[in-house]
C-alpha cells in the first residue's frame, strides 16, 4: 500500500503532473507550426492550457469524491475520497485554478482576437461539467470527444492562430496528433479503474466497452496520433511515434487489470512528451 502523501504532495498528487503532458504538448506543437514564435503568446497559451488541465483535475476530485465514485479507485491520491481535505477547499482550489487561466486568457486575447474570451468560456465550462453538474458527460462516455476537441484541435490550432493570427493547415493534423494523445492517456486513466468506475455508475468509455475492447481503443487513438503525422507530411515523426508507443500499446492489450495498469498512465505520458518533441523538432527542420 502506498504512503499517503504529505500537506504538499498531497496537492501535487491531486494536480495529476502525469496528465500534464496532455495540456503542454499541443501548445508546443501548436507554437511550432510557424516560422517566427510568437514567445509571450506562447507561454499565455501554456499558462491557459496548464491551468484548465489543473483545474479540471481538482474538479474532478471534488466531484467523484463527493458522489462517492473514488471510494473504491485503485489509482493514485485523491484529495477529496481521502477524507484529509475538505470537500470546500479542494473546490476552492478547482475555481481559483480556472481564475488563472482565465486572466491569462484575458490577456492573450486582448493580444490576439477577442472571440478567444468566447473559445475560453466553452473550455471551462467543458473542464467543469467533465464530472461536475447533474449529468457529467464523463460519466456518460463523452469525455474522449471533449479532450479531442479542447486538448486536441483547440489547444494546437488556438495556439497556431494567435502566433500570427492564421492557421497554417499542418495545425489542424497535428491537432488530430496531440487530441488523440491525449485521449489516449485519458483511455490508460479510464481502463485502470474501469471496474470500479462501472460499479459506481461512472460509464467511461472503457467502462461501457470492458476491458478488452477498451484496450484496443487506446490503440486507435495511439493509430489516430500516427495518422495526424502523416497528414502532416511529419513521417519520420510518425515512425517514431509509433516506437515511441510500441510498450503501452502492448501493456494495453494486455490481460493486466486494475492496479496492474498503473504502469500504462505513466508509458502514455512519456510518449505523449517524446513524440510532441519528435514534432516539433521536424517542423523546426522543414519550416524556412
Amino acid at each position: 500500500m502506498s504512503q499517503t502523501p504529505g500537506p504538499v504532495g498531497r496537492w501535487v498528487s491531486a494536480a495529476r503532473p502525469r496528465t500534464l503532458p496532455a495540456a503542454l504538448v499541443p501548445v508546443a506543437v501548436g507554437a511550432a507550426t510557424v516560422g517566427h514564435v510568437a514567445w509571450l503568446n506562447s507561454a499565455l497559451a501554456g499558462i491557459v492550457a496548464l491551468g484548465l488541465q489543473i483545474a479540471t483535475n481538482f474538479a474532478n476530485d471534488y466531484a467523484d469524491g463527493v458522489r462517492g465514485t473514488d471510494a473504491k479507485r485503485v489509482g493514485p491520491f485523491r484529495l477529496t475520497a481521502s477524507g484529509l481535505v475538505p470537500p470546500a477547499r479542494v473546490r476552492a482550489a478547482a475555481a481559483a485554478s480556472f481564475a488563472v487561466a482565465a486572466v491569462a486568457g484575458l490577456v492573450l486575447s486582448a493580444r490576439a482576437s477577442w472571440w478567444l474570451v468566447a473559445l475560453g468560456a466553452t473550455a471551462i465550462l467543458a473542464g467543469y461539467f467533465y464530472t461536475g453538474g447533474p449529468r457529467p458527460y464523463g460519466y456518460l462516455g463523452l469525455g474522449e470527444l471533449f479532450v479531442l476537441i479542447y486538448f486536441g484541435f483547440v489547444a494546437t490550432v488556438g495556439t497556431a492562430f494567435v502566433q500570427h493570427r492564421s492557421i497554417p493547415p499542418t495545425a489542424w493534423w497535428l491537432g488530430l496528433t496531440t487530441g488523440a494523445m491525449a485521449c489516449a492517456l485519458l483511455e490508460a486513466n479510464n481502463l485502470r479503474d474501469a471496474a470500479s468506475d462501472r460499479a459506481a455508475g461512472k460509464l467511461t468509455l472503457a467502462a461501457r466497452l470492458g476491458r478488452r475492447a477498451g484496450g484496443w481503443l487506446y490503440v486507435v487513438w495511439v493509430l489516430a496520433a500516427v495518422g495526424g503525422l502523416v497528414g502532416a507530411h511529419l513521417w519520420w515523426a510518425a515512425l517514431a511515434a509509433l516506437l515511441v508507443f510500441v510498450p503501452a500499446w502492448r501493456l494495453a492489450t494486455s490481460s493486466r487489470e486494475g492496479r496492474a495498469l498503473l504502469p500504462l498512465l505513466a508509458a502514455s505520458a512519456r510518449g505523449q512528451l517524446l513524440v510532441g518533441a519528435c514534432a516539433v523538432i521536424a517542423l523546426r527542420l522543414t519550416l524556412p
